[in-house]
């Protein structure tokens, strides 16, 4: 068994918390091993609503703190990544009777003022029949609330995190599963193995943090002598894509008749993304995918209040995921807490194993952040907090304006047109001049495998960003998979194996 050496930290779990909590502690001085079993965000952190917010139906539910914590932290991701997280409007067709008017008023009033909101724009009124954002909405609906919120590239969250936790020290592991882990007088003794090529691998840790999402509970049990009794509710959020069917960059926000809501946002130019669903799950999260009834669901809703009527044939993708939340039982799944808790299993103080179990994407820095508040009385020399003042990779544009540098990137590159600089420029922010720079026309990006996707995005990827399959590429590390044909994905996933064979 090969060992791959010592660390202050191992970090299991590749979504956007193990990820988060990587950096955060490589960036305080530790020496930090993060190892995913899949891919980096292959579980529940790509398979999300995109959406960084406070969560305006939480205040119902009196999650005063974990709203104006979300909301905080909007203001922090739009400054330091302004390349992947961008302002979004959002369009709520007033629908009385699912709750008053008042109600909503009462609640915008504090999700406006909760967080400190410095960047966005507040709420406003709409009359649907005078407004242009009520063109697509049925004559039925005659006011809307138009409030801020942001959207954000939930794959490249994670990869960008793992990416400034390699480049301050950190092993990243990916296709690597945790199998076991044995106490020892002053060490963990862990065991790993390539999920891949079936080798194992062992190192020691001072400590480990479980960040595991769906699978936490499964690390709990491959821990030698750890137990819980905290548990998760695993909830399945559905969303489907079709092709948009409105004018504007707003997205709505929709009351059904069951006090849930569902968000129909425009989604990579032409299409919309609509969702979620929330239904209890008790399968494998590999295993987790949409249904007719959620496609009917989600269309049942859409179609009440928009006048363009759609049908399941308009569906053009789906995709599912699994939500591990804290079971705090709760009856009715939309109401489970998105909260968080931590548990720390320390005996006579050393060698930690803390568990996170719950959380949201909007919160995972500061989620990092508190579990390395937890675990600083074992690593007394850890340095202090400072991932909320540091821009993610490619997250130093000039004064967060992604639109400038949009227009620089086109002056630098005069041969690149609008759609292909924006392309590359939210993808990877000023990242993008290493592997452009010298480029002088299309031809120098390699083969052209359709849309926007040229061979010198996939090679950058494979060689920078773990990219190893058809669908890290064309799913996670990009959206082109949404915009090339099938023959197109056919013709890139054979380079993609020929390079693979090639190396």
């Amino acid at each position: 068994m090969k060992d791959i050496g010592f660390y202050d930290l191992l970090v299991i779990g590749g979504g956007v918390n193990g990820a988060g909590a990587a950096r955060d502690a490589a960036g305080r001085g530790l020496k930090v091993a993060l190892c995913e079993k899949g891919d980096l965000g292959e579980g529940t952190s790509s398979r999300s609503g995109k959406l960084i917010h406070g969560g305006l139906r939480y205040l119902e539910y009196y999650e005063f703190r974990l709203v104006r914590e979300a909301l905080i932290e909007r203001e922090v991701l739009l400054r330091n990544a302004p390349h992947i997280v961008w302002p979004m409007r959002f369009v709520l067709p007033h629908s009385p009777e699912q709750r008053p008017a008042w109600l909503i008023r009462l609640g915008l009033f504090l999700y406006d003022n909760l967080g400190g909101r410095e960047k966005l724009a507040s709420t406003r009124m709409l009359k649907l029949q005078q407004a242009p954002e009520g063109e697509c909405i049925k004559q039925d609906y005659r006011i809307a609330f138009e409030y801020s919120d942001c959207w954000v590239d939930d794959a490249r969250l994670v990869v960008l995190n793992a990416l400034d936790a390699k480049e301050r020290g950190a092993s990243v592991l990916t296709r690597t599963s945790f199998t076991g882990a044995e106490r020892k007088e002053d060490h963990w003794q862990v065991e790993l193995q390539n999920t891949i090529t079936g080798e194992k691998y062992q190192l020691t840790s001072k400590a480990i943090l479980n960040t595991a999402g769906p699978w936490v509970r499964d690390v709990i049990q491959n821990v030698q002598q750890l137990e819980t009794k905290r548990n998760i509710r695993l909830v399945k959020g559905s969303h489907i894509v079709l092709k948009k069917f409105w004018e504007g960059n707003q997205a709505y926000l929709l009351q059904n008749d069951d006090k849930r809501v569902i968000f129909c946002n425009p989604y990579e130019g032409d299409l919309c993304l609509i969702g979620t669903t929330d239904i209890p799950y008790d399968g494998r999260s590999e295993d987790v995918a949409i249904d007719q009834s959620e496609i009917d669901y989600l269309l049942r809703v859409i179609n009440r209040y928009f006048k363009k009527q759609l049908k399941p044939q308009d569906v053009v993708h789906s995709f599912s995921g699994v939500r591990p939340l804290y079971d705090d039982d709760a009856e009715n799944p939309s109401a489970v807490t998105r909260d968080y808790v931590f548990e720390l299993d320390a005996p006579n103080q050393q060698l930690p194993v803390l568990s996170l179990f719950g959380g949201k994407i909007t919160a995972f820095r500061q989620i990092s952040e508190h579990a390395l508040e937890k675990l600083k009385p074992f690593f007394p020399q850890m340095k202090a907090a400072w991932t909320d003042a540091s821009p993610l990779p490619g997250g130093d544009l000039p004064g967060a304006d992604f639109y400038s540098f949009q227009l620089e990137l086109q002056k630098k590159f005069p041969w690149m047109d609008s759609a292909l600089a924006k392309h590359y420029g939210r993808l990877y922010g000023t990242r993008c001049l290493d592997f452009l720079e010298g480029m002088e026309g299309p031809q120098d990006l390699g083969i052209h495998f359709g849309g926007q996707l040229y061979e010198k995005e996939a090679r950058h990827l494979i060689e920078n960003e773990w990219a190893q399959t058809t669908e890290d590429i064309l799913s996670r590390r990009t959206k082109h998979g949404l915009h090339l044909s099938k023959t197109e994905q056919d013709h890139f996933s054979e380079w993609l194996t020929k390079t693979q064979l090639k190396s």
